[in-house]
């Protein structure tokens, strides 16, 4: 069974910063193309950052681009996100998702395997 496993979440101010983890069989980590999304209530899940698992080449939606770093630790089978400066409109669940053919199917939502998911919550 496949397993994503976040962790990371909580709640922090607007301005901090902070670290999700989503952590995976080496099959997975090794063969997938693997991502973060997020999602609100009432609002459909949205891609945040990719990262290839070969080359580590990295693709970061716009609200991501300039204030997340997704990365990987490939002895630890395990992927980050870092976010900097949040803001109130951060809120949300975040998930992780595998893809195994490309990020640009991973991006447009094209998931075989879901964590279930870390809350993140900014107050402002």
């Amino acid at each position: 069974q496949v397993q994503l496993v976040e962790s990371g979440g909580g709640l922090v101010q607007a301005g901090d910063s902070l670290i999700l983890a989503c952590r995976t069989s080496e099959r997975i980590f090794s063969n997938y193309y693997m991502g973060w999304f997020r999602q609100t209530p009432g609002k459909e899940r949205e891609f945040v950052a990719g990262i290839d698992w070969q080359f580590g080449y990295e693709y970061y939606s716009d609200s991501a681009k300039d204030r997340f770093i997704i990365s990987r630790d490939n002895a630890k089978t395990t992927m980050f996100l870092q976010m900097n400066n949040l803001k109130s409109e951060d809120t949300a669940i975040y998930y992780c998702a595998a893809n195994p053919d490309s990020l640009t199917a991973l991006s447009r939502g094209r998931v075989d395997y879901w964590g279930k998911g870390t809350p993140v919550t900014v107050s402002s």
